[in-house]
């Protein structure tokens, strides 16, 4: 007999999460939904839920979001965004995404490897491979499938994968089913990397990332390459949230440092500072030819949409040709640094153009968060299972479409907003 689970009717229901119903205790796999729901129904009126509420917009500096707990269109000034450039917007992506629709259609409507891919994804994956002077790219049509399947097609049963703790989702799941032997290292401790690579034999890969998105942090790439040179073991670079935005030419944390030619496994998106969709692998013409038999995640899904392939060439060129953007970006990091210093917001170690405002209280984290979108700024709390428990956060992200104003209005409502909470003094 399947036992039903339930929320106590009693429950304080913003002293539950989504870890609250991982688990059931029946043998139906559907019991804890209805459990789930009830909390769920319950929760978004007193404030939890803030997620997922439709922009009507582009990604810009300011949006109209789709308030659906009050039934309302409001104007926000929007600090949450990835499109580091502001580039999914530019009129000449759109038009390139447009001449692309036309000449293309919607979808490649096939995998890769069958019928899907197309001449403007061969176009893209050169434009990538010489941008990362690399001898290859392979696109995939999300980030997070590209480290899944980049992990789970190289890395076998009996295999080491040594990983950053920070580690985004599509490395830990790409090394689970892998099958590998796991083991994460402490955050950016490379004394702690080195213990666990002496502690390994067979073959060893090493997953790093270049900027950790929840708290805006860059990894001591020199000594990472040091020891993994000490122990054998290769490297994976996952610069998601760094490619496009770090090094002279932007290529990254490694063009930054001057290590492009250590990592063996170059990793990174389109959907951040390009404004896109998908994420690319970009190394030698082995490993390529490699995973176009056994990256399952893009084997086994269809091609990245030729529209949005056109869209990021374009955006590619741009970033390319426009380093002022570049400029303007980190000249936006550096004022508003020193905003949120003079607001006395705490950013932890944040080198980047993203800042943690860690709150620490996944309740109030929320109520905060509507506080926030109410004074007319869209900061998206950050919980549990993207973050520890009990290490909620807001997490600021800078354009270099922004004006110094608008930065200035974003950080005064933000101070105002976290000292009538106690957040700060």
């Amino acid at each position: 007999m399947a036992t039903r689970v339930e929320a106590p009717a009693s429950m304080n229901v913003l002293d539950y999460d989504y870890s609250s119903f991982f688990y059931s205790s029946s043998d139906d796999p559907f019991a804890i939904l209805e459990p789930y729901n009830e909390w769920y129904n319950r929760a978004t009126p007193q404030g939890y839920y803030l997620f997922a509420q439709p922009m009507s917009t582009p990604p810009a500096a300011r949006i109209s979001l789709e308030e659906q707990l009050h039934c309302r269109t409001v104007p926000l000034l929007n600090l949450s965004s990835y499109n580091y450039l502001g580039m999914s917007y530019r009129p000449e992506v759109i038009e390139a995404a447009k001449r692309a629709l036309d000449r293309y259609g919607l979808g490649a409507a096939g995998s890769p490897i069958l019928s899907g891919t197309m001449d403007i994804h061969v176009e893209l994956e050169e434009a990538i491979a010489r941008f990362k002077g690399k001898e290859a790219a392979m696109v995939f049509p999300t980030g997070y499938s590209t480290n899944v399947g980049m992990i789970s097609g190289l890395m076998r049963p009996g295999d080491w994968i040594i990983a950053d703790q920070n580690s985004h989702a599509s490395i830990v799941d790409g090394a689970i089913l892998s099958k590998a032997n796991v083991r994460f290292f402490r955050h950016n401790n490379v004394a702690d990397l080195e213990k666990k690579l002496r502690q390994t034999n067979g073959k060893k890969l090493v997953a790093v990332e270049g900027i950790y998105s929840m708290d805006g942090d860059v990894c001591p790439l020199p000594d990472i390459v040091d020891v993994c040179k000490k122990y054998g073991a290769r490297i994976l670079l996952d610069e998601a949230h760094s490619c496009f935005v770090y090094g002279p030419n932007g290529r990254g944390v490694a063009e930054h440092y001057g290590l492009d030619d250590e990592i063996d496994i170059h990793v990174g998106t389109f959907s951040k500072a390009l404004g896109g969709q998908g994420g690319y692998v970009a190394g030698s013409r082995n490993l390529y030819n490699y995973l176009k038999g056994f990256a399952r995640s893009r084997v086994f899904s269809c091609s990245l949409s030729p529209v949005v392939a056109a869209g990021v060439l374009e955006s590619l060129s741009i970033a390319q040709r426009e380093p002022q953007l570049r400029e303007a970006l980190w000249t936006n990091v550096a004022h508003i640094r020193k905003r949120l210093d003079e607001e006395g917001v705490d950013v932890g170690d944040s080198t980047s153009q993203i800042f943690p405002v860690m709150i620490r209280n996944d309740r109030r984290v929320f109520e905060i968060g509507h506080k926030l979108l109410r004074a007319g700024l869209y900061l998206q709390p950050i919980i549990y299972p993207a973050v520890a428990k009990h290490r909620s956060r807001f997490r600021v992200s800078v354009s270099a479409s922004h004006t110094f104003e608008q930065l200035d209005e974003g950080v005064s409502i933000l101070g105002r907003v976290l000292r009538e909470e106690g957040i700060i003094l």
